[in-house]
């Protein structure tokens, strides 16, 4: 039977491997917009509203991020998982453990741990991908500006915290 889905020029080994590293991204991609919900919901102290009000625009990013490379994954014709299950079972990163109320500090800093492994993760995808499947390359290319962007703001905010103390 033949892939209806298929992409033109692919053949279907490569679409499962492009699918595989895809689907790996996007439980990451899942995973990230739920911790970046709990932190907006659970940071507290200095600097509360600034970080607060900050974390909400992130979100939404990540989560336009996972839905663009779910779409990607339909594309090439396998099926995006976004189960908390496949979030589980895709899991090649570290957990974050920050829980509870914390100040912004505590969150800023568990996040910025969190982003480097993130972003490391979707560059090691783009250069997997780059060889096979450019479109899907520059999708996880874009993704990695957005996260460098918002990373660059959290380290921002923490070295404004740090000349204050």
């Amino acid at each position: 039977m033949t892939n209806e889905f298929l992409s033109p020029g692919l053949d279907q080994a490569t679409s499962d491997k492009i699918v595989s590293i895809l689907q790996n991204r996007l439980a990451q991609e899942e995973e990230a917009s739920l911790i970046l919900k709990h932190a907006h919901w659970n940071v507290a102290g200095p600097s509360f509203i600034g970080v607060h009000e900050m974390l909400d625009p992130e979100v939404d990013a990540v989560r336009n991020m996972a839905d663009e490379t779910a779409e990607r994954i339909a594309t090439l014709g396998g099926s995006a998982e976004g189960t908390p299950e496949s979030i589980i079972n895709n899991r090649t990163w570290s957990e974050f453990k920050l829980m509870g109320r914390r100040n912004t500090q505590d969150y800023l800093k568990a996040l910025i741990e969190y982003y480097a492994d993130f972003i490391i993760a979707e560059r090691k995808a783009y250069e997997e991908l780059d060889p096979i499947d450019i479109i899907s390359s520059n999708i996880m290319q874009d993704h990695v500006q957005e996260l460098e962007h918002f990373n660059w703001f959290m380290n921002s905010h923490l070295i404004e915290e740090q000349t204050h103390a």
